[in-house]
């Protein structure tokens, strides 16, 4: 049996590498007698029994092109992938996920958490004048969360960091905002925003926080070299942060209205981050993972100032913000490892 299946998959990769050497598009092997043959063969079956078979046709194949690596030939993963994006009407070339994330599958199929991480804390600590010697046995990796109050108050991004700023970083047809829209993440939350552009787009009113405007509050990250460099003039590694630390080359950049921020949740970045609030002033509250309810029953609240700088590992923490005062919030951060 397993030399059967060994031998078809064999033929099945000689055929695509064919395929692959002469050029042929899907239109031209449709054309072809044998695959009229098989595909004129008339099913008929009842509305919902096809409609299920189609879902479950494309959940395996998408599990086959997910979990298939090492199992599968990788030009068969390739075809398979082509032509599930083929039935989904999708460009396989530009799309980079076969289907969109959807969050609230995320937290029953994450590691369990060490609850170590929150045992006995009562509070986040708030520090000034931290050492990267301090910082690295005390908080880098052991996921306390920590308030490092001069963490960005050298920094000028709190002179530069504004909307129309940005607006110029990611001018419409640039190639900052072209990457951002293709290739980074964009966070909407609660808005009718689909891409930064829309963002760009918005009326002065409602950027400017105007008396009787839609509040808004959005995310983004940038991947955009240029635009990164253009950011970075105004902004630098944070000093407590070790110098074996190395640091994302991706800066996560939120912005937006008081009484709006982020709604609970977790992340999966795989790495500790800090955040410097650089306008605006922004409430945090953690929650420890469910499973650590018993160990760690404390909710943990906080309020970071412009100038200061929030470190926690997002990963393992249960997280929401909200924006408090009267101007806009404004932060940026990173990973780090």
């Amino acid at each position: 049996m397993a030399t059967d299946k060994a031998e078809v998959e064999r033929k099945i990769a000689q055929l695509c590498k064919k395929i692959d050497s002469f050029g042929l598009s899907d239109q031209d092997i449709y054309r072809v007698s044998s695959v009229k043959k098989l595909s004129g063969r008339r099913v008929t079956c009842g509305g919902i029994l096809c409609a299920t078979a189609a879902v479950l046709a494309v959940v395996v194949a998408a599990v086959a092109i997910g979990l298939g690596t090492g199992l599968i030939h990788p030009m068969v993963r390739r075809k398979l992938t082509e032509h599930l994006f083929a039935f989904l009407e999708g460009d396989v070339e530009k799309e980079s996920c076969i289907f969109p994330f959807i969050e609230e599958l995320q937290d029953p199929f994450r590691p369990p958490v060490n609850c170590q991480i929150c045992v006995d804390i009562q509070e986040v600590d708030r520090v000034r004048n931290l050492k990267p010697d301090d910082f690295m046995a005390r908080y880098a990796y052991t996921g306390r969360p920590v308030i490092v109050e001069d963490g960005a108050q050298s920094w000028t991004a709190s002179e530069y960091f504004s909307f129309d700023y940005f607006k110029s970083v990611y001018k419409p047809d640039s190639p900052a905002l072209m990457n951002e829209e293709s290739h980074c993440q964009f966070f909407p939350y609660k808005t009718n925003f689909e891409s930064l552009g829309d963002v760009f787009n918005m009326s002065k009113e409602r950027a400017s926080l105007e008396d009787g405007s839609e509040p808004w509050y959005i995310g983004w990250s940038n991947c955009d070299a240029a635009a990164a460099n253009d950011l970075r003039r105004h902004y630098e590694r944070p000093y407590f942060l070790p110098s074996e630390a190395e640091s994302s080359k991706t800066d996560w950049i939120f912005m937006g209205s008081p009484g709006y921020g982020a709604h609970l949740h977790i992340d999966a970045v795989d790495k500790p981050s800090w955040q410097a609030q650089v306008k605006g002033t922004k409430e945090w509250t953690m929650e420890p993972p469910p499973e650590c309810y018993f160990e760690c029953p404390n909710t943990l609240k906080v309020t970071v100032h412009p100038g200061e700088i929030i470190v926690l590992d997002t990963n393992k923490w249960f997280h929401k913000t909200l924006i408090i005062g009267d101007e806009m919030s404004i932060t940026i951060g990173s990973e780090y490892d």
